[in-house]
């Protein structure tokens, strides 16, 4: 199989698979094409891969061929100006990765390794086709590293930040395991919201309301306009999730100031996991930022057993608020031996630099001498 999702039958369920996180269900990614925000207008030609079996869907990798590096959080620009350099085209390149989120993921969804093994020799068999030179996979979990690195994709680090719930039973239990000093700081945080007569109200996917994804946008889009860009996402993305809250289970938390929403904070959640993802307000308070999009995530983590918090890549900020380092990595293949090869240096160069930098950020977290980091 090789389509778009609109083309895959849904309502009748014709498929074994099953994702281990909101973004791979395919009523996602299918809300992604149907409102263009992940089209070939920006950049985006789904090209989906997965095998088919007695007319059910058994396997499926979600792939796209890309015009741009626009969305990934992965920057390959300098590969790109590389390669064009040589007199060759580094555009369109092969993707495999969830639009616009650097979420962890199966990215290869199958219940068996040959399966899996049968989708990536797809892959590549449709690099020679097409004479594509380099395909990219964005922040594999690590079943998916494992079947990468056997296929010798060159392994790329980056690093990220989240969230570990050691069974804590409240959110001072949690305040626990920091020192003395980081505790009284986190709470002066969380008093300062509370001081402004800001409050939060959580609400479930079986809550949502399509006027509540209304609200929601004003405030998601306005982050993106106050830096002078467009939202990665339409409205219409967000109009079609409303219609599918129970199957990907989004999770808003407004902040209200005199019983008027200010802001909000969009996650998503998992089996185990919590994914934050957007956010906006229409208020500049100190803090609010902290309370909306972390110590709210993390109350609902401990409340609801969730064991992990994934606010997404990057932001040495929130190591201070009790997110863990730790290296998350993205998997390349190239067509061509000679720009391979050079890739692989520039990794083997740029991921020693990245543990030097995790291992340094481990040093640095504001735990006491007797909490050990996951």
């Amino acid at each position: 199989m090789q389509s778009k999702i609109i083309r895959i039958d849904l309502s009748k369920k014709n498929y074994s698979i099953e994702a281990n996180n909101p973004f791979e269900n395919l009523t996602y990614l299918r809300a992604m094409e149907e409102s263009n925000s992940a089209s070939e207008e920006s950049g985006w030609i789904p090209d989906h891969l997965g095998e088919i079996n007695g007319g059910a869907l058994i396997s499926f990798m979600p792939l796209y061929k890309k015009l741009n590096s626009y969305g990934e959080f992965i920057f390959d620009h300098q590969w790109a100006n590389a390669l064009l350099r040589a007199g060759r085209n580094y555009y369109p390149k092969l993707l495999t990765a969830i639009p616009f989120t650097p979420c962890e993921g199966d990215r290869i969804l199958a219940k068996t390794k040959s399966e899996r093994l049968r989708l990536i020799d797809a892959g590549i068999n449709k690099m020679e086709t097409e004479e594509i030179e380099s395909w990219h996979i964005l922040f594999p979990n690590r079943l998916g590293c494992k079947v990468l690195r056997e296929r010798n994709f060159v392994e790329r680090f980056n690093y990220r930040f989240t969230w570990i719930n050691d069974n804590f039973q409240n959110f001072d239990d949690f305040l626990s395991i920091f020192t003395s000093r980081q505790r009284a700081t986190i709470r002066k945080e969380r008093k300062s919201i509370d001081n402004k007569g800001v409050e939060f109200k959580c609400k479930k996917y079986n809550e949502i309301t399509p006027e509540d994804w209304n609200l929601f946008y004003l405030f998601y889009q306005k982050t993106y306009y106050d830096r002078a860009q467009n939202p990665y996402l339409n409205k219409e993305f967000f109009e079609l999730i409303s219609t599918v809250n129970q199957l990907v289970k989004p999770i808003i938390f407004f902040a209200k100031l005199d019983n008027k929403p200010i802001g909000a904070s969009l996650c998503f959640e998992g089996k185990n996991t919590l994914y934050g993802r957007h956010w906006g307000t229409t208020e500049r308070i100190k803090n609010l930022h902290f309370e909306c999009c972390y110590y709210q995530g993390i109350e609902y983590c401990i409340k609801n057993n969730l064991k992990y918090f994934d606010p997404g890549v990057q932001g040495e900020h929130k190591i201070r608020r009790g997110f863990q380092p730790h290296i998350s990595s993205s998997f390349h293949y190239f067509l061509k031996e000679d720009f391979g090869k050079a890739i692989e240096k520039f990794c083997e160069s740029e991921n020693a630099q990245i543990k030097n930098y995790v291992e340094a950020c481990i040093s640095y977290t504001p735990f006491n001498k007797d909490y050990k980091i996951k």
